[in-house]
């Protein structure tokens, strides 16, 4: 989950970050969802067991996206984490809307495959209500937390684990179990399923994790020192 440098970059190479980081954010979103729908299926009703499949699935497929995809485009999957990079100099702005535009279309994307999979409507309004202070707090922490945790890591070796290892703890110890990305949320607001959440409740959901993203930023200069400009 490290940056994209900078430089400007010849179309078929900005051209493959945008596929990587669509297609990232495609299979982040499919696996949420079809682990959550899988989890819900086999678990009989015990929630808590499909919430520990639904993620270890997903910390696997993050580690392994982040490693796989991440020289490539540096493995945002995430609209405020390219905003970040934006905000810290390491995306231009130009590269960085193109970014946020990818994954928002890779996690519709992810989702509408999900339900395909597991032989459901292509897309479904969720009915999965997330809503209240708590469920907002709950982004705020576990955005800004992944913002820390992201940039501080130093290579996407480290990146890989550490961010896989925040999210899979966030799934737990937060109320909303974590989204922290906004393209994830309205991917997921597609599928009437155990990770959706109801298109109401989603600016929500964003709202909370745009300013948990800038309590992020304070952390990362309040503890790293700002990076040498390109």
């Amino acid at each position: 989950m490290t940056s994209a440098s900078r430089a400007p970059a010849k179309w078929p190479e900005v051209a493959r970050k945008l596929i990587a980081e669509a297609l990232g954010a495609l299979l982040l979103t499919a696996c949420v969802v079809g682990s959550g729908i899988m989890g819900e299926r086999l678990a009989a009703g015990n929630a808590a067991v499909a919430l520990l499949a639904n993620a270890a699935a997903t910390v696997a497929v993050l580690a392994v996206l982040i490693v796989t995809l991440g020289p490539i485009s540096g493995a945002h999957f995430n609209p405020v984490v390219s905003l970040v990079a934006c905000l810290r100099r390491q995306l231009d702005a130009g590269a960085a809307l193109q970014y946020v535009l990818a994954q928002m279309v890779g996690c519709c994307a992810g989702a509408m495959l999900a339900n395909v999979m597991f032989e459901l409507p292509v897309v479904q309004a969720s009915a999965h209500a997330r809503s209240g202070a708590a469920q907002w707090l709950a982004e705020f922490v576990a955005t800004a937390g992944l913002i820390l945790v992201a940039f501080r890591a130093p290579t996407l070796e480290q990146a890989a684990w550490r961010v896989a290892s925040w999210i899979g703890a966030a799934y737990w110890f937060t109320a909303s179990t974590s989204f922290a990305n906004p393209a994830i949320t309205v991917g997921r607001s597609l599928s009437d399923t155990f990770a959706g959440i109801q298109p109401a409740d989603v600016p929500g959901f964003i709202a909370a994790q745009v300013v948990g993203a800038a309590a992020g930023v304070g952390l990362l200069r309040l503890f790293v020192a700002p990076p040498v400009r390109a």
